[in-house]
């Protein structure tokens, strides 16, 4: 179904991607895996005749034995497979997602032009209610886990034959992600060929017949997930309980709703505190209100009643803190690259921070900014680029930087490892440590429950916009009280059927 052969991409004198060989037959799911930067995104973007701009492709790419690219670059065909014989689910939804639009009539519009199934077959298949107030949200009324489910809703109402998945499972909770290998395996047996595109290993394992190993736009290595993959990580070892202390944040009663006049309410007399350098993990199902809280700390939804603490005082609403508030509260939230301003490197709008919030001089910002981000794997040459250049998980890290550069006394962090490989996740979570031993709390929002277990020192699981349990971490993964946590400790390790 998909043959590459040779693939080159090319930005002015740098090679992005070198001589990728890779094929993916119907029925069949292959695996793309390799570092953020890799090349990971510009190969599977390439399978649709495109790339980013001032990206050369050449080579030998055919779908449905129909060439893409070849060795004068992409050919007229490219862009009559897109969409009905060729499909692809960007790894942020919000960018394939129409704000101003309701999601039902999208995809209503998508399935009468392509003619290939309904809306609530597409729906259905993507783990979303074909209910009609479900259908007549807009994007932004739905949580991140959901906004993916309806970016592949509108990929699946296409009807194509092969798709690509670029991180499909980010923002997904376990039981969400467990029911999603059993839809893409079922898309599978149905003769469609995928290509999947994540650092999610346990995903791979469940789903892959074959893996593809990227390393600086070359394949290192190919065959089996067994042959290709390493082994799962150890469990943790549990944290030591706290010491007593008073603590840094706390929320109160805190009750949140979407709509004007209280309606839609998200999170309901939610109460919970944060220790000075501790670190609260948040979890639960797609949709129960994690994002919100995160957001009403941050000073973001103002739509809510309770109190949100910070040592004792209350916090306004961010239009009405002062700089030293801002400071001490910052937010790294899960869509990133909306965050970033095209017109400006990265490392300018990452070392502003410090200039801003701390008063540090530009050239000492960016000095800061420029070790951080190094620390993390981002080199000086990428960070200096404007944030197209640079790949999902190279702009996580710039986020997490910019916040860390306040020097706040809270840190909330919204997945903010979910474009990471396994060993850019530890490097990030050796700077939340050091953030930490200098009395940083962290507020952790996450979905991977064996990557809270290695940051966490307390657990809270959200369902429905309520704490369903709340106590220490290895407690409550060992001994469970809530069917919530239970359903989530379940569905934690896809297995492949």
């Amino acid at each position: 179904m998909i043959e590459v052969r040779g693939l080159m991409a090319r930005a002015g004198a740098v090679e992005l991607v070198r001589g990728v060989d890779l094929g993916v037959r119907g029925g069949g799911v292959t695996a793309l895996v390799g570092p953020s930067g890799s090349g990971k995104t510009t190969t599977a973007l390439a399978l649709l005749g495109e790339s980013a701009p001032g990206v050369e492709l050449r080579g030998s790419v055919k779908v449905a034995g129909v060439p893409v690219v070849d060795e004068r670059g992409v050919t007229l065909e490219a862009a009559r497979l897109r969409g009905g014989t060729i499909a692809y689910l960007p790894q942020h939804p919000g960018s394939a997602l129409n704000p101003a639009r309701r999601t039902g009539a999208v995809i209503k519009e998508l399935a009468r032009l392509h003619g290939a199934t309904t809306v609530t077959d597409a729906v259905t298949k993507a783990q979303l209610s074909p209910e009609r107030s479900v259908l007549r949200r807009f994007p932004h009324q739905f949580s991140g886990g959901q906004r993916q489910r309806v970016a592949l809703a509108q990929v699946l109402a296409c009807g194509p034959e092969a798709l690509i998945l670029d991180e499909p499972s980010t923002g997904l909770d376990t039981v969400t992600r467990m029911r999603l290998v059993q839809e893409l395996a079922a898309l599978a047996a149905d003769g469609m060929a995928l290509l999947l595109l994540s650092h999610d290993h346990d995903i791979v394992r469940a789903l892959a017949d074959h893996v593809v190993m990227l390393d600086d736009g070359r394949v290192t290595a190919q065959g089996t997930p067994q042959d290709v993959l390493p082994a799962p990580a150890a469990p943790a070892p549990r944290r030591k309980p706290a010491p007593a202390a008073p603590p840094r944040l706390e929320l109160r009663n805190l009750t949140a709703w979407l709509r004007a006049g209280g309606r839609g309410e998200v999170l309901h007399d939610v109460s919970l505190s944060l220790l000075p350098g501790g670190c609260l993990g948040i979890a639960g199902p797609s949709g129960g209100g994690k994002t919100t809280l995160a957001r009403c700390v941050a000073g973001l939804h103002e739509r809510h009643r309770g109190r949100i603490l910070l040592d004792g005082t209350a916090l306004p609403p961010l239009r009405r803190r002062d700089r030293t508030q801002t400071r001490r509260v910052q937010y790294v939230w899960q869509e990133v690259r909306g965050s970033f301003d095209e017109r400006r490197t990265v490392l300018d709008q990452v070392a502003r921070t410090a200039v801003r919030l701390r008063g540090t001089s530009p050239e000492n910002a960016a000095a800061e900014a420029a070790d951080l981000l190094a620390r993390l794997g981002v080199a000086p040459d990428t960070a200096r680029r404007p944030p197209a250049a640079l790949s999902g998980g190279e702009l996580q890290r710039a986020a997490f930087v910019r916040a860390a550069l306040a020097r706040p006394d809270v840190l909330v962090c919204d997945e903010i490892t979910t474009a990471l490989e396994d060993a850019a996740t530890g490097r990030v979570l050796d700077e939340i440590a050091r953030l930490r031993a200098d009395g940083t709390s962290v507020l952790w929002i996450g979905h991977d429950l064996a990557l809270l277990a290695r940051v966490a020192d307390e657990l809270a699981v959200l369902d429905g916009g309520r704490v369903v349990e709340h106590g220490d971490l290895g407690r409550v993964l060992e001994a469970p009280e809530s069917d919530t946590t239970r359903l989530l400790i379940r569905a934690a390790r896809p297995e492949k059927e």
